[in-house]
């Protein structure tokens, strides 16, 4: 029975990072196509929360979900980060 909660809590973690990454995908895409002030604050503002539930996510379990959820994450980081360059 605690290797099922432990399945279970690793696969609720994988999902949630997961969704924490699409949620980050749509912000950045968002600001990439109007880079407005607020658009651009939202979109760090949900890097910072999905850089958060990812680390989460890696430290309890060891689901190759995990690893998918982390490199797109460091791809809508490098993404965000080309907009802030572009707007110096």
């Amino acid at each position: 029975m605690k290797h099922d909660h432990s399945s279970l809590l690793s696969s609720t973690l994988v999902a949630q990072a997961s969704s924490s990454v699409k949620k980050l995908h749509h912000a950045v895409t968002a600001a990439v196509s109007q880079p407005t002030e607020q658009l651009v604050q939202q979109a760090q503002n949900r890097l910072v929360r999905t850089e958060n539930t990812v680390r989460a996510a890696e430290q309890q379990t060891t689901y190759s979900g995990v690893e998918f959820a982390q490199e797109i994450l460091s791809e809508e980081k490098e993404r965000l980060s080309s907009l802030n360059v572009s707007k110096k």
